[in-house]
């Protein structure tokens, strides 16, 4: 049978898509009416050779059923359809996100390392500079308002070093001193200025000592507090050790006064044999007492020139 022919002897010699040839057509093969037996289906099928490619086409709607636009040739937009963007709410619509503009290559533009990287030196290096200035004195307060704000320096007034310390106190607790010649004479001692080097005020010292007895006496007043204390004798000897007794307020001391020849001087040469000694006393406040005896068992062939005292 021919494309076309309902008159087909056998089922199998009819062609149901004949319409779809030149040659079924010109024998007048028409598509089915029904399309092809599913419920509101909508022919599509296209003649060989009809569709062109590269031209938009309109499809024809059969039966009733909505016209679907088609799409255009390949890469050639289509006049019916309408990118998803350019609907409100679409992607990159009115109200959808904004697509990132056209750039080189296919990979997007990074964040901004380089700009990044410049912001955070600059603070780095004002961190640097705040803490430079700090540790300079910044403000050096010289300003109107100076004198308003605490200092935090301490004043000269009070970082007196301990050797000013020291000698401000014994500027306020000035212990006494005094001249043999002045002090209390007993026992046969007595004074003279016969051999020079002497300290006292001309030259005048306590001589006559060397005998059991002799004594000089010093009551010393204006003691700042109890407490231990140095007396220094001032002495001359020709060159040969001497010693005394050294009696505190009336108490004994057990250590004799030693008066020995530390400069080593020459033997007999009692100009020479200045020089000086000192021993610890105990001294009580206000009023004290100091004898120095020739008693038994010392050697008092010596002059005496001055006493004072010093803190123990």
């Amino acid at each position: 049978m021919t494309p076309g022919n309902n008159g087909a002897s056998t089922p199998e010699d009819d062609d149901p898509f004949g319409y779809l040839y030149a040659d079924g057509q010109a024998n007048g093969a028409q598509p089915p009416s029904s399309g092809y037996g599913y419920p509101n289906s909508v022919s599509r099928v296209r003649a060989v050779g009809e569709r062109q490619y590269g031209q938009p086409q309109q499809q024809t709607a059969q039966y009733g059923q909505p016209t679907v636009p088609q799409q255009g040739a390949y890469g050639q937009p289509n006049a019916n359809y309408a990118a998803p963007e350019t609907f409100p709410g679409g992607p990159g619509g009115p109200t959808g996100r904004q697509q990132p503009p056209p750039g080189g290559g296919g990979r997007g533009r990074g964040p901004n390392t380089k700009g990044l990287l410049i912001g955070a030196v600059a603070v780095v290096a004002a961190v640097v500079v705040g803490i430079a200035i700090a540790m300079t004195g910044g403000d050096d307060g010289t300003g109107d308002n100076a004198g308003d704000q605490p200092s935090t320096t301490p004043s000269t007034s009070a970082s007196a070093s301990p050797s000013e310390s020291s000698t401000s106190e014994a500027t306020e607790e000035k212990l006494p001193t005094i001249e043999a010649k002045a002090l209390k004479l007993e026992g046969g001692a007595t004074t003279s200025n016969q051999y020079k080097g002497a300290k006292s005020d001309g030259g005048i010292y306590v001589t006559g000592f060397n005998q059991v007895g002799a004594k000089v006496s010093w009551t010393v007043n204006g003691i700042p507090k109890a407490g231990g204390y140095r007396l220094y004798v001032q002495y001359g000897i020709p060159g040969v050790d001497a010693d005394a007794t050294l009696v505190v307020n009336g108490i004994p001391q057990t250590r004799a006064l030693n008066m020995k020849n530390f400069s080593n001087s020459p033997q007999g040469d009692w100009e020479k044999g200045w020089q000086n000694t000192w021993a610890s006393v105990n001294l009580t406040k206000g009023t004290n007492t100091i004898d120095v005896t020739c008693a038994d068992g010392n050697k008092c062939d010596v002059n005496l020139d001055q006493l004072w005292l010093t803190k123990g």
